[in-house]
């Protein structure tokens, strides 16, 4: 039987406050997180992702009370990410109330770690956060990217999520940086390249403009679409991006 397609808010915080901008750049402000996380539970979100963007860059651990309250607000799994480091801050922020951890930066600078927890807590748990970038340096045409999108790696993007999947990794969270912010449509060719190489979900983000970019994600091979900027400033609701795919012959909760 078909797994029911996700739909995802992305609650991406600095300062303690939702920020959105566009390729990573010019950081607004988009709302209180806790706020935010209320309503897209009751709007009827499978669930939410919540990124600390600044944590890698400012050199600091992801803010344990923000997830914590955040955590409090919905009865749906959260993913935290930003500024994770070992399988110890995993173990806070699991204590804190998230169900599944992102890691990217420290990942990249040290691969074991994507193995360790999925050691000691399950693949499940582990979500590997790539920032992707267009790039011809790389075999692929993408390169991944650490600190939020700052610093470009020699990575190819495609190579490393195969590795990262090797070492345990239980879902891939593909963001495009090019497509972020845009609302030009999510990027389906990398989209695609992602579902074809990857044995566990692919999910989707960036470049959410309206209710009909959410289906060609799926047709090109997410198994969940995650937005931002659209949700918070009600361009788009969930119960439209749902009955739009339910629509489009997917199975949706």
């Amino acid at each position: 039987m078909s797994l029911a397609v996700r739909v995802i808010p992305c609650l991406d915080v600095a300062g303690g406050r939702v920020v959105k901008g566009v390729n990573f750049q010019n950081l607004r402000d988009a709302g209180d997180p806790v706020e935010l996380a209320a309503r897209y539970a009751a709007q009827g979100a499978d669930e939410l992702t919540f990124l600390d963007v600044t944590a890698t860059v400012d050199d600091r651990s992801t803010t344990y009370e923000m997830v914590q309250r955040v955590a409090e607000q919905v009865f749906i799994p959260l993913t935290v990410g930003g500024g994770v480091r070992s399988t110890d801050d995993v173990a806070r922020l699991l204590a804190h109330g998230a169900d599944k951890i992102g890691v990217n930066s420290a990942a990249i600078a040290r691969p074991e770690l994507i193995a360790e927890i999925a050691d000691r807590f399950g693949a499940q748990v582990c979500v590997l956060s790539l920032d992707v970038k267009r790039s011809e340096r790389t075999r692929s045409g993408f390169v991944v990217t650490t600190h939020g999108g700052r610093t470009e790696t020699e990575l190819d993007a495609l190579d490393w999520a195969r590795r990262a999947i090797e070492l345990g990794a239980g879902e891939l969270l593909v963001n495009s940086i090019d497509a972020d912010g845009t609302k030009a449509g999510f990027d389906l060719e990398l989209t695609g390249l992602m579902h074809e190489l990857s044995t566990v979900p692919v999910i989707a983000s960036g470049g959410a403009g309206r209710v009909a970019d959410f289906a060609p994600a799926i047709a090109a091979g997410a198994d969940a679409v995650l937005a931002a900027s659209v949700f918070h400033n009600g361009e788009v609701t969930i119960g439209e991006v749902k009955r739009a795919l339910a629509d489009d012959g997917r199975i949706v909760r």
